[in-house]
């Protein structure tokens, strides 16, 4: 299969750290893409310095041209249309690519996406199966059309997931590697033309949404299991965190770590805004 691989012409959309544990799936079977797509360096950290995305410096890191349009305009598919590539894969990219891109390879654009289509399209779908106390997720690989993950499905695979422990970053992390696997399966079939796409069905699908730093935060006169579950699904980011008063002022304080013990949140690392990190208890004295 690896010499096989090797003379797929494709490029890569991708951004976040699922793009990467789908892109070191394909490269431990010969899979590199030519070119690689990312966002945009956007201000991170204290001091807002302009950073690049994991994606970016994983194709940097491998001599790899990177391309980070902040518009996916016509300007942008020129430059795409310039050379010829059989196929586009697309994992956790972050921008809607619309359908005068996706039409410019011979073989389509493939998706990895981590759920089990068409449940949980959009953008937060790991999300999504953490707050709703789903007990197994999966990823899709589907041929992209203009709708967000509309696409008909090629593959899917399920994964069973603790819904009491897993957080989003460790449930990311295997899907991301079951994603790359599975496509790599898929890749072969697919070009050999031995896969017949099958259409969704929309009356079943169900939507996410982009998330914001104000979802992380929680009541804590909430139901425990509720708060426990949107502790697991927003774990690195946005975080979950609450308003406590001390001193007359609002401050707000970010969970480390909790846990669920019979239906209550028992939280026991903080890190209360400009402070270090405490045990919960300590905090409260």
């Amino acid at each position: 299969m690896k010499h096989r691989t090797q003379r797929i012409n494709f490029v890569f959309f991708g951004s976040d750290n699922f793009s990467i544990g789908v892109l070191a799936e394909l490269e431990k079977a010969g899979f590199l893409p030519a070119q690689v797509v990312t966002v945009p360096d956007r201000p991170k950290g204290r001091g807002l310095a302009l950073s690049p995305t994991p994606v970016k410096e994983w194709a940097l890191a491998r001599s790899i041209p990177v391309l980070t349009p902040e518009k996916l305009d016509a300007d942008f598919s020129y430059t795409l249309h310039a050379t010829r590539y059989t196929l586009f894969i697309v994992a956790s990219y972050g921008k809607i690519i619309p359908a005068s891109l996706l039409n410019i390879p011979e073989k389509g654009a493939l998706n990895v996406h981590p759920s089990l289509l068409p449940k949980y399209r959009g953008a937060t779908p790991i999300e999504g199966v953490i707050l709703n106390g789903e007990t197994e997720t999966g990823v899709s690989i589907i041929k992209m059309d203009e709708k967000v993950d509309h696409g008909p499905i090629l593959a899917q695979e399920k994964i069973a997931f603790d819904i009491f422990t897993e957080t989003k970053t460790e449930l990311e992390a295997r899907l991301a590697v079951t994603g790359g696997t599975l496509l790599v399966k898929t890749l072969p079939e697919w070009f050999a033309g031995n896969i017949l796409p099958k259409a969704q069905n929309d009356s079943a699908a169900t939507l996410t949404r982009l998330l914001s730093k104000e979802d992380g935060v929680i009541d804590l006169a909430d139901d425990g299991l509720k708060n426990f579950r949107k502790f697991r699904a927003y774990a690195g980011w946005p975080g979950t965190y609450f308003y406590a008063h001390r001193g007359g002022k609002k401050v707000r304080v970010t969970i480390i770590t909790a846990r669920l013990i019979e239906g209550n949140l028992i939280l026991e690392k903080v890190v209360p805004e400009g402070r270090r990190a405490v045990e919960y208890k300590d905090f409260l004295r």
